[in-house]
């Protein structure tokens, strides 16, 4: 029914195409206590992780994992479909989740942790992290941004 499903703690998914600088749109969905991400370029995670109620952190829902804590906790609880509208130019990264800005144009300094590779001058794919825990996605578009 076009939702990408990792029931239980499995593996990634890599897309085949690269990317340099692009906008992506993802839906997602988690039962309480999971945790994921997307991996943007394969190298950049935003975390994906049941955080309802908590403040914001760099590795709670929205964070750039380990570098850039989102402005706003707007995590809805578990089980309902939320989103992520992420635009990414060089390092810099501005995210939108479930309509809300929390990031603004801020700069990555970094590759995040599960990264793929550390060759930031490189294109990247896409990564729907599933090892984690059970996640679901949906909706998924990518624009190059230039």
């Amino acid at each position: 029914d076009g939702i990408l499903r990792s029931t239980t703690s499995g593996a990634n998914l890599i897309s085949d195409k690269t990317f340099t600088d692009f906008k992506l749109h993802v839906e997602f969905r988690y039962p309480a206590g999971s945790n994921s991400g997307v991996y943007l370029r394969g190298r950049y995670e935003i975390q994906v992780e049941d955080s309802y109620g908590k403040e914001p952190n760099s590795l709670y829902f929205g964070g750039v994992y380990g570098f850039i804590k989102p402005i706003a906790m707007v995590a809805k609880k578990a089980g309902e479909w939320q989103s992520y509208d992420i635009t990414l130019i060089g390092r810099m990264i501005t995210v939108i989740a479930n309509g809300k800005q929390i990031i603004y144009t801020q700069e990555i300094p970094g590759i995040t942790g599960g990264a793929l590779d550390s060759n930031e001058a490189l294109p990247g794919p896409i990564m729907f992290q599933g090892d984690h825990g059970p996640i679901e996605f949906r909706n998924i578009i990518i624009t190059p941004a230039r």
